[in-house]
């Protein structure tokens, strides 16, 4: 007898599953940072080229299983946390005590498998620390220091053990639960198996949280914390009741937590924490709120113990943190300031790139364009429901409507802090997406099922659907070796003429 169709589609979210995390486990295991040639020869006349002043490593390089500046100057403080016990991961030396112009960098940060532009020197005391907030360090560095002390694994010897298994724990074990409750969410939320099914494809195979799923970093645990925070609410909502205190909790931590990998996740806490004060605000300040503050007074704290201040590394971007000699931001305002990192294009075209270009949260991803017919039409359905807000009629005083509508004003409020820090119009480096934005991706995903149950009428609208499915699953696996590259619009762009940074 065949199975139902309900039965067909949970089949089908448990095999995308299983495909989903298994691809992120295959990436991290065979995690190895490539050379590669096109980046470091000449340009050609009307062809792709790479950057000119690159030279070819002279000797074979130490193989690594770590990618990029980001990860690299992570990793740095984790060893430093454990083996050194302390947040400074080098030291600016001056052996020529007479001559202050000349130095030698000493410590982790000097080492090749470690070097990185993502760090910053106390001008007074010229150590070198990680420019990325240490919390994430300090509690990827709790991992390491059980693997190092249980088992004897070093991070410089056993690299192959340690970086794997701790990308695994962090990145790829999340991964799996986040598309187990997607898919549980998806399932209250569409109303045909197709748009049920195309919206849990592009969520297993079409966003770049699994491009990003081998390597470390702070985009993928942000953006299962806001589906985590959200879970708990939609599930009452979908099924008519009050959350309990546990949900509360849930709601208030997980929110907080995506905060402190990603600053502008603050939008997405007071977005989620205001309607529950004005329908529930005992169950809130019980619950929610010191939930909250919990994850918040640890970024804080971490912050402190690292450099003796509240403020994160990045809070000094364009001062003598980041400008010391020989840094890679102190080239600002020199001939040597040259690729997308000293972009100076203008307000309209970095918005532009952002959304529709290069680096397009539409263009690299279509299906997006799908959420968002979805959100505007649910959001604009959700009017009715702010005065329900405010008399209470709810048990939760949230909607599935005013959700889409917070979704909607929490990525405008994301988009428009982007785009005024005028001082970085570099879309987050060499990068193969819009990574600042990744943490909204759970958001995007549960607005998908209203637009695609439309495309399910007709078979013109399936194809439409899986065409945009397509074109974002080439954006997540045209880097497939190392997350930190242009997106392909981009090099498209550069091999063309059209543009090049």
């Amino acid at each position: 007898m065949a199975a139902e169709p309900s039965d067909l589609r949970r089949s089908a979210f448990l095999l995308l599953t299983a495909a989903a995390v298994a691809i992120a486990a295959a990436k991290t295991v065979g995690a190895e940072n490539v050379i590669e040639p096109s980046r470091y020869k000449a340009p050609e006349q009307g062809g792709y080229g790479a950057e000119p002043d690159r030279a070819w490593p002279a000797s074979r390089p130490d193989p690594h299983p770590t990618f990029s500046s980001n990860d690299k100057s992570r990793w740095a403080t984790v060893r430093a946390l454990v083996h050194d016990r302390t947040f400074v991961i080098g030291q600016r030396t001056y052996p020529d005590a007479g001559d202050p112009t000349k130095y030698k960098d000493v410590g982790i940060v000097a080492e090749p498998a470690y070097r990185s532009l993502d760090v910053v020197m106390n001008p007074k005391t010229k150590e070198f620390y990680s420019s990325k907030p240490p919390l994430m360090a300090v509690l990827v560095a709790c991992e390491y220091w059980v693997l190092n002390r249980a088992v004897g694994w070093d991070i410089g010897r056993d690299r192959w053990l340690v970086i794997p298994t701790i990308v695994l724990t962090w990145n790829v074990l999340p991964m799996a639960v986040y598309l187990v409750l997607l898919g549980r969410l998806i399932d209250t939320t569409g109303k045909t198996d197709f748009g049920k099914l195309l919206t849990f494809a592009a969520a297993a195979l079409g966003t770049f949280l699994l491009t990003f799923s081998h390597t470390l970093n702070n985009h993928l645990p942000a953006a299962y914390c806001v589906l985590f925070a959200s879970y708990p609410l939609l599930r009452a909502v979908a099924e008519n009741r009050d959350m309990p205190p546990v949900g509360y909790g849930s709601c208030g931590f997980f929110a907080a937590f995506a905060a402190t990998f990603e600053l502008p996740a603050l939008a997405f806490l007071v977005a989620l924490m205001v309607p529950l004060l004005v329908a529930r605000p005992r169950h809130t300040l019980l619950f929610f709120v010191p939930c909250a503050l919990a994850p918040l007074a640890a970024l804080f704290l971490a912050n402190y113990a690292a450099m003796g201040r509240l403020l994160p590394a990045y809070s000094e971007f364009g001062g003598e943190w980041y400008n010391f000699e020989g840094s890679h931001w102190a080239k600002l305002g020199t001939p040597a300031a040259k690729g997308i990192d000293f972009n100076n294009e203008p307000t309209s075209v970095y918005a532009f790139h952002l959304t529709l270009g290069h680096h397009g949260w539409f263009s690299l991803t279509p299906v997006w364009l799908l959420a968002f017919a979805g959100l505007l039409a649910a959001g604009i359905r959700s009017a009715p429901d702010v005065r329900k807000l405010f008399a209470k009629q709810k048990a939760t005083g949230w909607t599935r409507e005013m959700f889409a509508a917070m979704t909607v004003v929490v990525s405008l409020t994301v988009f428009c802090f982007y785009l005024m820090r005028t001082q970085s119009y570099n879309y987050g480096g060499n990068t193969s997406g819009p990574r600042w934005l990744f943490w909204l991706i759970p958001l995007w995903v549960l607005a998908l099922p209203t637009a695609a149950d439309w495309l399910a009428r007709s078979a013109a609208g399936r194809l439409l659907g899986a065409v945009l499915l397509g074109l974002g699953v080439l954006s997540v696996f045209y880097p497939a070796w190392n997350p930190w590259r242009n997106p392909w619009l981009l090099q498209l762009m550069e091999y063309t003429g059209l543009l090049r940074y």
